[in-house]
């Protein structure tokens, strides 16, 4: 392990990269439930199990690689919103079959393994300005603050308002509801308590010990003739269509460059959060093997749409793993071989409620916003952009978003003042993209 993950020199140990890895996949295992959930309502052949088994093995497959060629503390999964995205726009909205949606996520894939090759999607990441990459996981860190409050029902959006605090006047275990964010209340303070003592592991213990409580506040739900262990479902292989009356059409580019866009800057996004959490960014900003771990998503997703799921990217959840001391690619191994275990004791998995998994990503949200003391407000030209970069992503409910908008109001404010030298040629062209997005809508 030494040798393979170099852990000495990432001043790791073997034991804490476990107890990281673990983390990393407590708090994104919701996906091996939400997912499955989200795409078997197509239904027409695309059932639960089989995208269960897809998820799992497509997660494993592309946590890997990144484990064994980016040496990188991150973990992948199909990405939340692009699965909204392929099952209630794509097939519910457009009415194209889910084979059609699967060859666009696999298309998506092969073009982003040849960008990564040609280092085109290195050069988007060295093209963010350095005062906007703090920003970007300061963003981060209050939007996945945001995604632990949503998921514990401590704070809801009503259909077409604004986030308010959910259940306020249930606030007891007593209802039925109202049980959730109180275990949630309860969750936070047992991780904030442990991390303040120092304890290892402290947001595992929590996660752990909160699903335990959970059980008498009936949150967490123990069915009737439980089984931990249970055979996995075959996955859809290779269903796709690439007839040239389907993929030959505007729609079909929409389809496809909306995959393509979302995934790029999530990943980008998730990337230099999760990095700089890590302290794993060099002097000038840089990720090491920046380039493997876009190779990562990009073989993840490819692989995930012949198994017959959506979009695989960089889980900004990994910043859980990282923040209880995950440093290389072992922490990456762990949360694979877990995913892969999670195909035969998806019901074990499956109790942890999302209260107990809320706190951990509350808690990383306050971790995350480290980097915000080094950022240079002094100049508004780095300070503005850096601003709207942050306070986007949680606004927006996007990390995607928070980049566009840190990146034109960077370069417009730079213009503005005639500073062109601080603008690179990529960051240019990211101006004229993001500005055409916006005129192509």
């Amino acid at each position: 392990m030494e040798k393979v993950f170099k852990l000495k020199a990432h001043g790791t140990t073997f034991q804490r990269e476990i107890v990281a890895g673990l983390t990393t996949f407590l708090t994104m295992a919701y996906i091996l439930a939400v997912n499955p959930g989200m795409l078997g309502l197509i239904g027409n052949g695309m059932t639960p199990g089989a995208v269960f088994t897809a998820t799992a093995i497509a997660s494993a497959i592309a946590t890997l690689v990144m484990a064994f060629t980016a040496n990188l503390p991150v973990a992948l999964a199909p990405g939340m919103g692009l699965n909204a995205f392929f099952t209630f726009v794509v097939v519910f909205g457009m009415g194209y079959p889910w084979q059609l949606a699967l060859t666009a996520v696999f298309l998506e894939g092969v073009l982003f393994i040849i960008l990564s090759f040609f280092n085109v999607r290195e050069a988007i990441i060295k093209a963010i300005p350095a005062n906007l990459k703090k920003a970007v996981a300061v963003g981060i860190g209050l939007f996945i603050a945001l995604i632990g409050f949503a998921n514990a029902g401590i704070i809801v959006t009503p259909q077409g308002g604004v986030p308010v605090l959910g259940l306020a006047e249930k606030f007891t275990a007593a209802t039925p509801t109202g049980g959730h964010p109180l275990l949630a209340f309860i969750g936070l303070a047992i991780i904030a308590v442990l991390y303040c003592l120092k304890i290892p592991g402290s947001i595992l213990i929590g996660i752990l010990v909160t699903t335990v409580i959970g059980i008498p506040m009936g949150v967490t739900i123990i069915p009737q003739n439980w089984s931990a262990v249970r055979m996995p479902d075959a996955p859809l292989f290779f269903q796709f269509d690439f007839s040239a009356s389907s993929v030959l059409t505007l729609k079909f580019f929409i389809v496809f460059f909306t995959f393509l866009f979302v995934d790029i800057f999530d990943t980008v996004g998730t990337l230099v959060g999760v990095t700089t959490q890590a302290g794993l960014i060099d002097k000038n900003g840089n990720i090491p093997k920046v380039k493997q771990a876009l190779l990562s998503d990009a073989i993840g997703t490819a692989a995930g749409a012949a198994l017959g799921t959506s979009t695989v990217t960089s889980y900004i959840e990994s910043s859980a793993g990282v923040a209880a001391g995950g440093r290389t690619g072992l922490t990456s191994f762990t949360t694979a071989i877990l995913f892969l275990l999670a195909l035969f004791f998806s019901p074990f998995f499956l109790l942890i409620p999302s209260a107990a998994t809320a706190p951990a990503l509350v808690m990383v949200g306050f971790l995350m916003l480290k980097p915000v003391t080094s950022i240079d407000f002094s100049d508004p030209t780095e300070g503005i952009p850096a601003f709207l970069a942050i306070i986007m992503m949680p606004f927006a409910y996007s990390i995607a978003d928070g980049i566009v908008y840190g990146i034109l109001a960077y370069v417009i404010l730079k213009v503005a003042t005639s500073k062109f030298k601080d603008i690179s040629i990529v960051t240019w062209i990211l101006f004229i993209v993001f500005l055409l997005r916006f005129v192509l809508k």
